[in-house]
């Protein structure tokens, strides 16, 4: 009796955990994919902006409103990022890799033959035949993952963090030339990289824990000039960041086109963009 309530105990707290870290996961998607898009979307604006005088033009109809949406697109991205960072945060990437890492048993064949077979009174014919090239990861795997997330982790301390918590978060710095030397420091291709790494770490894990493939890290879009030679040419990109740059490309070439045919729409000339 006692054999089978321990039994029972270990599956509890199995399935807890297996939720738990589903929960985790899903989390950190949404909190890399909305930093994404909100960096993306203020870059998406600029560089639509900046190729397109018709664009330009229609964004100084109303300056005031585009600056505030691209200053909040700006702010929304790097409180974003801390959440994803900053290890006092309920939700960090070190959190959920450190659950990862205290809980291999949730990328075990027989964990994943579990969530394959789902709500089924049965295992269905092909799993056998799936749980055989199933992989079951190593511990150098995930210290190979934590060195990944060191690195960008330690930009962000680095580069990022002085910005998000004295200039976007909270006002500790108000002088100019001050703010000026903390964006110095930044590069906006890093930024770019840092944010689709965090992608691709979220698709590497997602594919381990549903899907038994090995985690690896598979480089992602980032510049948003060939996403926006893909708009041209129809294409959608599959990841959040690149499908925000196409919907804002797509609505700012329509909105201007519209302004063109309307002489009522004039753009304010004391404002700029």
């Amino acid at each position: 009796m006692t054999r089978r309530r321990n039994r029972r105990a270990a599956v509890k707290a199995t399935v807890a955990t297996d939720a738990r870290f589903e929960h985790e996961l899903e989390v950190f998607r949404t909190e890399a994919e909305t930093a994404a898009q909100f960096f993306y979307g203020y870059l998406a604006i600029q560089a639509a902006a900046g190729a397109e005088n018709s664009i330009y033009r229609l964004l100084n109809t109303a300056p005031l409103f585009w600056n505030t949406i691209l200053g909040a697109l700006q702010t929304a991205a790097f409180v974003a990022l801390g959440r994803i960072f900053d290890q006092d945060s309920a939700h960090n990437v070190g959190r959920l890799l450190r659950l990862a890492e205290d809980n291999p048993q949730l990328f075990s064949k027989a964990a994943l033959a579990k969530r394959k077979q789902g709500a089924d009174k049965g295992p269905p014919k092909w799993l056998n035949d799936y749980l055989r090239d199933a992989y079951e990861p190593k511990p150098p795997d995930f210290r190979r993952l934590r060195g990944y997330v060191s690195k960008q982790r330690k930009i962000y301390l680095n580069k990022y963090q002085p910005l998000r918590h004295q200039v976007f978060a909270h006002r500790g710095l108000s002088h100019a030339t001050d703010i000026s030397a903390l964006f110095a420091k930044t590069n906006i291709r890093e930024m770019q990289r840092m944010l689709t790494f965090l992608m691709s770490f979220y698709e590497a894990i997602w594919q381990l824990f549903v899907n038994g493939h090995r985690p690896v890290l598979r480089p992602g879009r980032y510049s948003v000039a060939r996403m926006r030679e893909r708009v041209a040419k129809n294409v959608k990109g599959r990841s959040a960041h690149e499908r925000l740059v196409h919907e804002a490309e797509r609505f700012l070439q329509a909105a201007s086109d519209k302004q063109a045919s309307d002489p009522s729409i004039k753009p304010v000339a004391s404002r700029q963009a």
